[in-house]
């Protein structure tokens, strides 16, 4: 089983030439809705990867909610554990340029009032794992590990947003996920001298016993396990939309690991599932299915 406590959002896409500079006005073309948030993402991405999936975390009681959760409804991700609150569905502006990068502003809205409570009816088992962002607040974040760890499951965390984490707070999770911005923030916070993304994922794992796991866009991933680190790069594709890659990636990697996948195939995975995702338009509906990503998988090497 795999759990997702995070963000739930409606996604507000446009495409334009460029992304606008500060105090620019650039303008675009039509815009599209579809269900987002990073939360959601992993979850559908580990869902349609072939595992068993609960979402945790908090939608409103308004018109976007319903097309919040319709792809997870639909792939059969368990929602027992999200919970309707006043506040409106969380979501998401994005904007896309042409060559398929994108700058996101995010609107917590129902996301500030999601709660970890609800993890703590959950039958826990050795093997589980727990999916976690940074979306949701801090405070039932760690809350959230620690009833996932009192039950047994190892913890992933993909500390995006950027925020700060302790040596005590670092210590709570199995596996920690940043792209390359976010390894360079997160090694200034711990101390580290060397801020490159594979080295930080190194530091991670010797100095802390976690996985380091650091995403580097076109040029593939590094991890940092035990007795090895990988560096792997990925498929080459035609890329229409990096929106949800990087989530893509996780819930795949995730999703392998919890099947009992070594650390390599798993990365093997997630890359294709990451890369699969870039070929096609938003988050959610561009995010593959299993057989794509075995197909495409066994073409990588380590």
């Amino acid at each position: 089983m795999i759990v997702v406590f995070g963000s739930i959002n409606i996604d507000l896409v446009t495409k334009t030439e460029r992304i606008p500079a500060p105090g620019e006005t650039v303008i675009g073309g039509d815009y599209s809705k579809a269900p987002g948030g990073k939360g959601a993402n992993q979850a559908l991405a580990a869902r349609r990867a072939g595992a068993e999936v609960k979402m945790a975390g908090a939608y409103g009681r308004d018109a976007f909610a319903e097309e919040a959760l319709r792809l997870l409804r639909a792939d059969g991700v368990d929602l027992d554990q999200a919970r309707a609150v006043d506040n409106p569905t969380g979501a998401a502006f994005i904007t896309v340029d042409a060559h398929g990068e994108n700058a996101i502003v995010v609107a917590s809205g129902a996301n500030s009032a999601a709660r970890a409570e609800p993890l703590a009816e959950l039958a826990w088992r050795a093997g589980d794992w727990l999916i976690m962002q940074r979306e949701v607040p801090d405070a039932e974040v760690f809350l959230a590990a620690a009833i996932a760890r009192a039950g047994g499951a190892k913890i992933l965390l993909n500390n995006a947003p950027a925020l700060p984490l302790t040596v005590e707070q670092v210590r709570l999770f199995d596996a920690i996920c940043v792209n390359e911005t976010e390894a360079a923030i997160l090694g200034r916070h711990l101390g580290f001298s060397d801020l490159e993304p594979g080295a930080v994922a190194e530091r991670l794992t010797m100095d802390f016993q976690v996985m380091g796991l650091a995403t580097l866009g076109p040029l593939g991933a590094v991890l940092a396990g035990k007795d090895r680190t990988l560096r792997m790069a990925p498929p080459k594709v035609k890329v229409v939309d990096t929106t949800g890659a990087g989530d893509t990636f996780i819930g795949a990697f995730v999703a392998a690991l919890a099947r009992g996948a070594d650390e390599a195939q798993a990365l093997r995975e997630g890359l294709a599932a990451g890369s699969l995702a870039c070929t096609l338009p938003g988050a959610q509906p561009s995010m593959p299915f299993a057989a794509d990503i075995a197909r495409l998988a066994a073409t990588l090497a380590s």
